[in-house]
């Protein structure tokens, strides 16, 4: 799936484990995600593997998003489906050090929301975000997630639990992108 002229999205490879050794080595990726750390060659093979059975179970869209100039991996976007029988999907999404500040989450998660809500008719996107990573909720907003409250100790980060912002997208609220989000 195309994320614009500079990235693509697809699925997970196993020829990603440099991805994953290098998110895995990030001080907070391990801490949000299911990212192995300490890094071993097993558990990222392991984690591969889960992201290719979440999509073939219908729990998700994971995807590795690509530089698509060099065809190197730099970040993961996923689109959760545990809550759709209630109407709503998560979405999250993590970058390596070395793409942020690019244009790359906005990118991914513009194409991911697009496509959820016009092609899989979602009703309703849902994204959490520490209330400090100002640069994840401008990408949000810029999107046209609106922020709906704080989650106080909603994740467990670590060893303690974490407020989190929550953001939403309703398939009703308008265009995303210049395009209508309807699904047809």
């Amino acid at each position: 799936m195309s994320a614009g002229p500079d990235f693509v999205l697809r699925p997970w490879e196993m020829s990603d484990l440099p991805l994953v050794r290098e998110a895995s080595l990030d001080p907070y990726i391990p801490l949000i995600t299911t990212i192995p750390a300490p890094y071993s060659e097993a558990a990222a093979e392991a984690f591969v593997r889960r992201q290719w059975e979440r999509a073939a179970t219908g729990a998700g869209y994971p995807f590795a998003i690509v530089r698509s100039r060099d065809r190197r991996p730099v970040g993961s976007i996923g689109l959760w489906l545990r809550e759709l029988p209630e109407g709503r999907a998560s979405l999250g999404y993590w970058l390596t050090d070395t793409a942020r500040g690019q244009g790359v989450a906005r990118a991914a998660l513009r194409t991911v929301t697009g496509w959820a809500l016009r092609d899989l008719g979602v009703p309703r996107l849902q994204l959490y975000i520490e209330p400090w990573n100002t640069a994840s909720a401008r990408i949000a907003e810029d999107i046209g997630f609106r922020r709906e409250g704080l989650l106080r100790g909603w994740q467990q980060v670590g060893d303690e639990r974490r407020d989190m912002a929550v953001y939403a997208l309703l398939n009703s609220d308008g265009p995303v992108d210049g395009r209508a989000v309807t699904a047809h």
